[in-house]
């Protein structure tokens, strides 16, 4: 598989790389990529024939999409540009975060701005906000989709129930559908296999894990010997992770490809339904390159069923009860003129 084996967003005619750029690290000489890193990284992921770029407003304070911005220029309608809205850059202004109207009319003024463009292709509520009327946020990015400003809209780390009510909502009033949910996946974390990829899959909405090597976790540098590297800097974010349960994953990953164990996890992700496109992150160019060569890994019935097996989720009721049942999850995925539709 190649960067180039487009598949389109779900329900749309937007076509995408089955693996997505992913910049929160951009713009960040110390815990990230200091700018001139961030603009080697994109180069070589476009050059590699990418053309889907996710960010934020509030990746590293606005400085990814500044980043971002630079460096595209007037090659900007060649990507799939993607950024969110929700957090806040001024924790004393109570309405310059969340997903209210007032909000999301600074934030997407400010990210095109940012990014040198007038307009993005994907714009992805960034998290859910309990404070806001779901109606109002989704009233309101159909009025920015009517101005032009944005193409298609997506939901991350949004409830199953939220997905389900918004795009209902959308749907009854004649309102720009969603394309898309962004979730937290890999083989450490897998519960969104339960609520957010059942809602997916009956709505037909595209899924794009983040996170999917768990943090760093399973990029091969954590091991049973070296359970903590010096170089991680996120101590706070795999603690979780770290315990037998995990050992044993990483020992199948290395069984399986010991130079490059991160390509088998990446690779796995890939391969799961309802995946559409999966969130690469990179600090190196390195680190980008051992990531895209999981495009040349394609694991066999025995792999999966042993990955699967080491890592199976215990799901909210009533997943648990409808299995012993019989009553299994559905999956499936389907193509349309040769192009993957997930």
């Amino acid at each position: 598989m190649e960067l180039t084996d487009f598949r389109t967003l779900a329900r749309t005619g937007l076509r995408v790389s089955p693996l997505a750029l992913g910049t929160m690290t951009f713009g960040d000489p110390g815990w990230g990529a200091d700018e001139e890193t961030s603009i080697e990284i994109l180069r070589r992921y476009l050059d590699a024939g990418g053309n889907f770029i996710d960010t934020a407003n509030a990746y590293m304070g606005g400085r990814s999409e500044e980043v971002i911005g630079r460096y595209l220029g007037k090659d900007r309608d060649r990507v799939v540009l993607a950024s969110k809205f929700a957090l806040s850059l001024d924790p004393a202004d109570p309405n310059n975060g969340g997903t209210g109207r007032k909000a999301i009319y600074r934030h997407v003024d400010d990210s095109l701005r940012r990014l040198g463009t007038d307009y993005l292709d994907l714009y992805w509520q960034h998290n859910w906000d309990r404070h806001t009327p779901l109606e109002e946020t989704m009233s309101t990015l159909d009025d920015l989709v009517r101005a032009g400003k944005v193409r298609y809209i997506g939901l991350s780390d949004t409830p199953a129930w939220a997905v389900a009510r918004m795009a209902t909502l959308a749907e009854w009033r004649g309102w720009s559908a969603i394309a898309a949910i962004q979730v937290e996946y890999s083989l450490l974390e897998r519960t969104a296999e339960g609520e957010l990829f059942g809602v997916a899959r009956e709505l037909g909405l595209g899924v794009l894990p983040w996170s999917p090597l768990a943090n760093g976790v399973l990029s091969g540098k954590y091991t049973r010997d070296n359970p903590v590297p010096a170089d991680s800097g996120r101590g706070l974010f795999v603690a979780r992770h770290l315990n037998e349960r995990t050992w044993a994953v990483v020992d199948a990953l290395q069984r399986i490809d010991k130079e490059n164990p991160a390509s088998v996890a990446l690779a796995w992700v890939r391969q799961q339904s309802p995946v559409t496109s999966t969130v690469l992150g990179a600090r190196t160019v390195k680190q980008l390159d051992a990531n895209l060569a999981s495009l040349q890994v394609e694991l066999g019935a025995d792999q999966l069923s042993e990955l699967d097996a080491l890592t199976t989720p215990d799901l909210n009721f009533p997943h648990a009860f409808l299995r012993d049942f019989g009553f299994p999850s559905q999956q499936g995925t389907t193509s349309i003129n040769g192009v993957r539709v997930s």
